[in-house]
């Protein structure tokens, strides 16, 4: 689940650069664009040995040889499953001039086209695509959430506190990217490296002066955040994901804490960390200056009343600044926790009080986090992104505290061709949570959807919980809500914003907000007039 690529998935997906695409807006621009010097463009990179054509003109960055134009530096990444050094004989045929690899220069290499050898091909990727825009990260304030869980929330409040300010700026995240000139679809959490600069010259060539962007583990371990320097860290928690990528949980909070520790242009200015996370407690002490924030005591940031309810939440922030009102459309003790990481960003960021209050409060909803659907039923209906035993608990937990008299109906599956390991224990969660889960497929990707849910009823049957199972998920969706009963609340867990599920060989269109809605009208329910008829 989640957008992490593989690295073999990597080396063929990597998205270009392209100086005339994304640099120059008009066809005379792209004619007369030169494009920097190959020695300009090496600056701060590890080589193995001098260039001897470092006066070369490049055109374009690029990582893929499928999409390499006229006058490229293409850079071959090693992979997993395959090798990017593969294909710098497909990228020099294209018109790629220059060729950056790990690996020494190949016996039967073209002349004509250089050959670079550097130490780390993923940094030079990082370092060269900076300098081909002209470090456009020098010009922003960057600020980078990081966590297993609550990143797009607590990224999204930060934007809208940045934006309260009336600053312009980017956003970067799951659900899609965007600048001042537009929104782009997300085909991972963090961009490339060589997209975020392209992205970052977007913010600052219009202006801009921030950027805040999910950092995921998988752009911190593969480098995508190299040379950047953060004005603010945040760190949400740490829970069971991507074992499947990372090996064990150790590499996986090393690949958090490298944020911490910098991406190689120095620690951020401060960081932002929840130590009610017994991992968050782990990154104290790096150096740089630290808020922290939580419900336990001692924290810098805290509520101490908040109380929950459908119609968001309503609470005083304590901080080193004063207090902080919040009034938000969001529900959820786990938003809490959301929302008191964005004040701390916006402290960090040196933001007023009023404009960290303006900034929650101008933030309505997030896409496919606890997003309602309403056709004026009488009981609830809620799509969610949880994808980890820790987001499913949450998630469940939320909707009993917000509703503890009616029925708790979860529906989820769990990816395929990722960590097998949370399963059961998802498994198990809901069926001790819930009153009845409905296990159904999310992406199988290259598994049999029916085995990853047989990998689930492990620890369901250990829960004792009521459970029904349906591997077709637009026809589980129909099945959750024809079982609902006025009062219950019924939860489609694990694909929130996603429109899209993958299978071995295809993907189709799939969005549980369409689906249920479908399953609504078939029930005889029609959009709303006038407000939900679930109780609140």
């Amino acid at each position: 689940m989640g957008n992490g690529l593989t690295v073999a998935d990597e080396v063929q997906k990597c998205a270009a650069m392209s100086g005339e695409d994304e640099w120059k807006h008009t066809v005379a621009e792209q004619a007369h664009f030169i494009g920097p010097t190959l020695g300009s463009l090496l600056d701060g990179v590890e080589l193995h040995s001098a260039v001897s054509t470092p006066d070369l003109r490049i055109r374009q960055i690029a990582c893929d040889s499928r999409k390499v134009q006229a006058g490229a530096l293409f850079v071959a990444i090693h992979g997993v499953a395959t090798d990017g050094n593969i294909y710098a004989k497909d990228a020099a045929s294209r018109g790629a001039v220059v060729v950056l690899s790990e690996d020494p220069t190949p016996a039967d290499w073209p002349r004509n086209v250089a050959w670079v050898q550097v130490r780390e091909a993923r940094k030079a990727l990082a370092l060269t695509a900076a300098n081909f825009f002209g470090k456009p990260a020098n010009a922003l304030k960057l600020v980078g959430v990081t966590g297993t869980n609550g990143k797009t929330t607590t990224s999204s409040l930060i934007d809208s506190i940045v934006r309260a300010s009336g600053a312009q700026t980017g956003l970067f995240g799951t659900i899609a990217y965007h600048t001042p000139r537009g929104e782009s679809p997300a085909p991972n959490t963090t961009p490339e490296s060589a997209d975020l600069q392209s992205f970052f010259a977007e913010i600052r060539d219009a202006q801009g002066t921030y950027a805040v962007m999910e950092a995921s583990s998988h752009a911190l371990a593969l480098d995508r955040l190299w040379g950047c320097h953060f004005a603010a860290a945040v760190f949400t928690n740490l829970t069971r994901d991507h074992i499947d990528f990372h090996k064990n949980f150790d590499n996986y909070f090393a690949a958090k804490r490298r944020l911490f520790e910098g991406t190689g242009a120095g620690a951020p200015d401060a960081a932002v960390v929840n130590t009610d996370d017994e991992w968050g407690k782990k990154l104290l002490g790096l150096g740089q200056k630290t808020l922290t924030y939580g419900l336990q005591n001692g924290a810098d940031l805290t509520a101490k009343k908040f109380q929950l309810s459908f119609g968001g939440l309503n609470f005083a922030a304590q901080t080193p600044n004063g207090k902080i009102q919040v009034q938000s459309a969001l529900v959820g003790r786990i938003n809490v926790y959301n929302i008191l990481a964005a004040v701390g960003a916006g402290l960090a960021l040196g933001f007023s009080n009023e404009v960290i209050e303006a900034g929650i409060r101008n933030l309505e909803a997030v896409a496919g986090r606890f997003q309602r659907v309403d056709l004026g039923q009488p009981f609830l209906v809620v799509v969610d992104y949880a994808h980890t035993d820790d987001a499913l608990e949450n998630l469940i937990r939320t909707a009993r505290e917000l509703n503890p008299k009616g029925r708790i109906i979860t529906l989820f599956g769990c990816g395929g061709s990722r960590d097998r390991t949370k399963r059961p224990i998802m498994g198990e969660l809901s069926g001790r949570l819930s009153d009845l889960s409905i296990l159904t497929s999310d992406n199988p990707r290259q598994e049999d959807p029916l085995k990853i849910i047989s990998d689930v009823v492990v620890g369901m049957q250990k829960s004792g919980g009521k459970y029904m199972i349906e591997p077709d998920r637009g026809k589980a969706v129909a099945l959750a809500i024809e079982e609902a009963q006025a009062g219950d609340i019924v939860l489609l867990a694990g694909k929130g914003h996603e429109d899209y599920q993958v299978f071995a060989n295809h993907t189709i269109h799939f969005d549980d907000r369409e689906e249920a809605r479908k399953a609504l009208r078939d029930r005889g329910y029609t959009e709303p007039q006038g407000g939900s008829g679930f109780g609140t």
